[in-house]
C-alpha cells in the first residue's frame, strides 16, 4: 500500500494566485464582454522584455549548443563557476563583503529554494514568519510537516506568527524574552507584500537574536535591485554576524525580467550552522552541495549565460533601466492611491503599493469590488495572512499605460 505525505492534507486551501486567477476567470466567463478590459495587478509578473545583453548571450550559448567542438551536456548542480564568480563579485564582493565563489548555489528561483532548503535542516524546528507572509513560506513548511492543523480563520497551529502592523510600520519586531524562541526565522526585504524595507537596526537585532538563540535567519532579498533606502540592508551579509547564522534568498526574476526564463541563487556561507539533538555543530554548506548534487542537474547552460550576462557593465545599465521603469510604476500607483484618500505604504523601495481597503470592504470583498467595477485586478491582503485582512496589495509590473489606466479605473469607483 502507497501512502500519501499527509501533511499535504492540512494546507487550508489553494494557494493564493491561483485562486486569484480562478475567481478572475470566472468572472470572465460571466461576462465575456468585458474580459478583454481586465488589467492585472494582482499576481508579480513582469510584462517587460529580456534585457538586450541576456537575450545576446542565450543566443549564443544557444550558437555553442549546435556545435560539437563547444557543446554542454551535464553542468554542475550547483552551477557553472564563471557564472558563480560573476554573482559573487557583483552582487557582494564589489560591495565589500565576503561571500566565496563556492558558497552561490544558482537554482530556478528563491521561491523554490525558501522551501527546499528545509530538505537539509530536521524535523520539529519552530518555525517564525511575518504576517502578513509570502505564503509560499508557509505552505512549504507545512508539507514538510513542520506546523499543526490549520487554524480557523487562517494560520496553523505550531507556527510562530509575527505581526507586522501599521503601528509597527509593517516590520516584524523580536520576540520578547518570555517567548518562545523560534528555530528558523523567514525575513523578506524589501518585504513581499507590504513594499516596506528593514532598516539596519532592526536587522542587527535579529542578527543578534539569532546568535543568542542560534537560530537561523532565513533572508528573502528577491527585490534587493529595487531597495532605495541608505539606511535598509541591500544584503544581511552587509550586518555583522550575519555570515554564521543566515541564509539569503535572490532572484533574477524581476531585477532581470527572468520570471518566465527561471534562475535564482541562495547563498550559504561556509559559516553557517545547525545542530544535532546531541549539540554537536554541523556546517549546512557540504549538505547544501550534496543535496544539489543528488537532487538536480542545475540551471540550463543557456540560462545562466543569460544570467552572468546581467553582471556586465551594459547588462548592469539594462538592469537599471528595468528597475526604474518598474519603480516609476510605483509612483505612479501609489501617488494615485494617496490622492484618493487610500492610506498607502510601499512603492518607494519595493514594486507593491500596500494600501488599506475602504471602510465597508474586507479584503476578498475589495477584490472582487475592483474586478467587478474597474476590471482591475488585485492582491487581498487577507491571502498574506491574518494581519493582512483589511489591505490589499497592487503590482506595480504592468505597462506604463496599464498603469496609468488603473489610477483612471480607481478614481471612478
Amino acid at each position: 500500500m502507497a501512502y500519501v505525505n499527509e501533511h499535504y492534507l492540512k494546507l487550508a486551501a489553494g494557494y493564493l494566485f491561483p485562486e486569484i486567477a480562478r475567481r478572475v476567470t470566472a468572472f470572465a466567463a460571466d461576462r465575456p464582454e468585458l474580459a478583454k478590459e481586465i488589467i492585472r495587478c494582482g499576481i508579480g509578473d513582469v510584462t517587460e522584455p529580456l534585457p538586450a545583453s541576456a537575450i545576446r548571450a542565450m543566443c549564443g550559448a544557444y550558437e555553442e549548443l549546435a556545435n560539437r567542438a563547444t557543446f554542454k551536456g551535464y553542468g554542475p548542480g550547483t552551477g557553472y563557476e564563471s557564472v558563480r564568480a560573476a554573482i559573487a563579485e557583483g552582487d557582494f564582493r564589489a560591495r565589500g563583503l565576503a561571500i566565496a565563489d563556492d558558497e552561490i548555489f544558482l537554482s530556478d528561483g528563491s521561491k523554490g529554494d525558501c522551501g527546499n532548503i528545509l530538505e537539509i535542516l530536521g524535523s520539529g524546528n519552530r518555525i517564525a514568519v511575518t504576517d502578513p507572509v509570502y505564503p509560499a513560506y508557509v505552505d512549504a513548511n507545512v508539507m514538510f510537516g513542520n506546523t499543526g492543523a490549520a487554524i480557523v480563520g487562517g494560520g496553523y497551529e505550531g507556527m510562530t506568527y509575527l505581526p507586522c502592523t501599521a503601528e509597527n510600520g509593517f516590520l516584524a519586531e523580536v520576540p520578547s524574552a518570555d517567548a518562545p524562541a523560534p528555530d528558523i526565522i523567514y525575513l523578506c526585504s524589501p518585504n513581499n507584500p507590504t513594499g516596506t524595507v528593514m532598516d539596519r537596526a532592526r536587522a542587527e537585532a535579529w542578527i543578534a537574536y539569532a546568535h543568542k538563540h542560534r537560530a537561523l535567519i532565513f533572508w528573502d532579498a528577491a527585490y534587493e535591485a529595487y531597495n532605495r533606502d541608505p539606511n535598509a540592508p541591500k544584503s544581511i551579509y552587509e550586518i555583522e554576524g550575519a555570515h554564521d547564522c543566515a541564509i539569503e534568498f535572490r532572484s533574477f526574476s524581476k531585477s532581470g525580467g527572468f520570471t518566465g526564463v527561471r534562475c535564482g541563487y541562495t547563498v550559504l556561507p561556509k559559516r553557517v550552522m545547525a545542530y544535532t539533538r546531541a549539540g554537536t555543530a554541523v556546517a549546512l554548506h557540504p549538505l547544501w552541495t550534496r543535496r544539489w548534487n543528488t537532487r538536480s542537474n542545475g540551471v540550463s547552460y543557456t540560462v545562466q549565460r543569460g544570467a552572468e550576462a546581467l553582471y556586465t557593465a551594459e547588462g548592469k545599465r539594462e538592469v537599471r533601466a528595468l528597475v526604474d521603469f518598474y519603480m516609476e510604476n510605483a509612483r505612479i500607483l501609489r501617488e494615485g492611491c494617496e490622492r484618493l484618500g487610500l492610506k498607502t505604504w510601499g512603492g518607494e523601495h519595493a514594486p507593491y503599493v500596500w494600501c488599506a481597503t475602504p471602510a465597508g470592504h474586507d479584503s476578498w470583498g475589495f477584490f472582487e469590488h475592483l474586478l467587478r467595477n474597474a476590471r482591475v485586478v488585485t492582491t487581498p491582503g487577507a491571502g498574506f495572512g491574518r494581519c493582512g485582512e483589511g489591505y490589499f496589495r497592487i503590482s506595480a509590473f504592468n505597462s506604463r499605460a496599464n498603469v496609468e489606466e488603473v489610477v483612471r479605473r480607481l478614481a471612478r469607483v
